[in-house]
């Protein structure tokens, strides 16, 4: 009987039919990039991947990859793969003991070092004597070099074939609460994700299957979203021309290098986009113009310039809520923004916009193949075809994670339209308790403050409180300037009527008695964020904890940290 088709199979069939054709743009610095067409890719991949097959490691190894997004990242991945090995990503901003706990947790047999800002620190996570090679653009070290090996190396010869249950990967979760959770994806489960991405993609364009398309990978590769739908989705499809940036200072270069036609981001992120905007020209100018029947279009069209977006026909943002103001803005300025929703377990595999099924707040309807259902308590329950085969020797959590019919349970907590959009209302475990013993939900509200320009990101809490507070990071453009008087004057009578909108949208028990804007932008850095930008609100609420209680005793409604 002959398996379907796998990831590997639709990769060897663009190395037959493309050879020629360029697959990868990786900036080197200084203006210059270097390209990888198809052959050029799969013979720097099979040659690795020879030498790992030299290096005698049993059925299924484990290869860690740590490495900020570049070529060389997909390329050690393939090589892991035709060896008969499974991936090991890391997110590049882990610390040293994060490092370290992966790879000594996953079994790694190897590590590939990559493109990074930290190695230096993270360096002393790796455990003595695991073997190491350097990839192209990675920070100087010892290690032997992916171009000295390819250069000594035989290239791997045909199609190796791996099985439909074959673990492809590791996946370790970014750990926003407690140790980071290894999740199993299988070649088959990945390959029928990876397939319907690129279908949906597809269909939403309203293109055939050969228009070339061009897109960025610059979101964290160690995360399911970049992998799914822009590695694996790009392997998949074969005509997406995939380019990297080279840092935070050139990603207008980047961007405009690239001018892609899909676009994929965070939610945080397009928040910046439009802060960015704003800064230049202020939201109610902006948004007198927008109204204007044809300047409106113009305008639109040139803040979409400015961003390196006017050429993109399609938008999404995933991995955390955004909010529906948010979509609704972009769209307005000519942008085919979606939303879409999905998990490290479903390989990013489960709910996404279509032009006749997509309300903003809402994350969509099921993609084909999803089955989703609502527990009695509103946690969303999903049955997807890029479902994880399980978590990395933790059999305890299989058992906590499924239904007895097989269905994940997410932690998300929603509701279902009749026409089967979705909408996310918070996680089950974010839900805490006032004082006067009635839960709230933070992400409905979080959303809403985020919604306004003066807010860059927002956190809900208030355990054991009379009422909730709410914790604000001020825009980027305002921080700066906090500590004139006059601009705290007007942040604090913004900040006043903010909060009066928002709680007159709120039932009582909810409403915010206070904001309090923090003293410091948070980070992935001062462990406030995940590597993935979202809220780390244990680690927050423990920063904050010895001042709550004066909070609560003051009268503003506007504290500064």
């Amino acid at each position: 009987m002959t398996q379907p088709k796998l990831i590997l199979d639709h990769i060897f069939d663009h190395e037959a039919e493309r050879a020629g054709e360029v697959f990868l743009t990786q900036p080197i610095g200084g203006g210059r990039v270097v390209e990888f067409t198809w052959a050029q890719a799969l013979d720097q991949s099979r040659r690795l991947a020879a030498h790992l097959r030299s290096r005698g490691f049993e059925p299924g190894f484990r290869v860690g990859i740590l490495s900020k997004n570049c070529a060389h990242f997909l390329l050690a991945e393939l090589a892991i793969w035709m060896a008969g090995g499974t991936t090991v990503a890391i997110f590049p901003t882990e610390q040293a003991d994060t490092v370290r706990y992966v790879l000594e947790h996953s079994g790694a047999s190897l590590l590939f070092v990559g493109k990074l800002d930290l190695w230096p620190q993270q360096s002393a996570g790796v455990p003595a004597g695991l073997p190491c090679i350097a990839l192209p653009l990675a920070p100087p070290t010892a290690f032997d070099t992916w171009d000295a090996i390819a250069a000594r190396t035989e290239p791997l010869r045909g199609r190796p074939e791996r099985r439909g249950d074959d673990l492809a990967m590791l996946i370790y979760t970014s750990g926003s609460t407690g140790q980071p959770k290894g999740v199993m994806h299988s070649f088959e489960r990945i390959t029928r994700a990876s397939v319907g991405i690129s279908a949906t993609i597809r269909q939403l364009l309203g293109d055939g299957p050969t228009t070339p398309l061009r897109t960025m990978s610059y979101l964290p590769l160690a995360h399911s979203f970049e992998r799914a739908w822009i590695e694996c989705a790009s392997w998949v499809d074969g005509r997406v021309h995939l380019f990297f940036t080279e840092s935070l200072d050139t990603f207008v270069t980047d961007i405009q290098r690239a001018r892609p036609t899909i676009f994929i981001s965070v939610p945080r992120l397009w928040l910046k986009f439009q802060q960015g905007v704003f800064a230049k020209m202020p939201p109610a100018r902006l948004e007198l113009l927008l109204r204007l029947p044809i300047v409106g279009r113009l305008v639109g069209r040139k803040v979409l310039a400015g961003l390196g977006l006017d050429q993109v026909r399609l938008a999404g943002s995933g991995s955390a809520p955004i909010p529906a103001e948010l979509i609704d803005w972009y769209r307005r300025l000519g942008l085919n923004l979606i939303e879409g929703y999905g998990m490290t377990e479903d390989f990013a595999y489960s709910h996404n916009s279509t032009p006749t099924a997509n309300a903003p707040g809402h994350v969509g309807v099921p993609m084909p193949g999803v089955q989703v259902r609502l527990s009695e308590g509103g946690e969303v329950l999903i049955k997807s075809p890029g479902q994880l085969v399980g978590y990395y020797e933790r059999p305890d959590l299989d058992a906590e994670s499924f239904t007895d019919d097989g269905f994940f349970r997410t932690g998300d907590r929603g509701e279902l339209r009749a026409d089967g959009l979705l909408k996310l209302t918070g996680r089950v475990k974010e839900l805490f308790k006032t004082a006067k013993g009635e839960y709230v939900a933070p992400a409905p509200i979080e959303n809403r403050l985020n919604a306004h320009p003066m807010v860059e990101m927002s956190m809900v809490s208030g355990v054991g409180q009379p009422a909730p507070y709410a914790l604000l990071v001020l825009a980027e453009d305002l921080r700066p300037r906090q500590a004139d008087p006059a601009v705290r004057a007007q942040v604090e009578a913004e900040l006043g009527r903010l909060l009066q909108d928002v709680n007159r949208t709120l039932v009582a028990h909810e409403r915010l008695c206070k904001l309090v804007v923090a003293r410091e932008p948070w980070s992935i850095e001062n462990g406030c964020l995940t590597p993935t930008m979202k809220i780390k609100r244990g680690r927050i609420e423990a920063v904050v904890e010895p001042a709550v209680d004066t909070w609560y005793r003051g009268d503003d409604r506007v504290v500064w940290q």
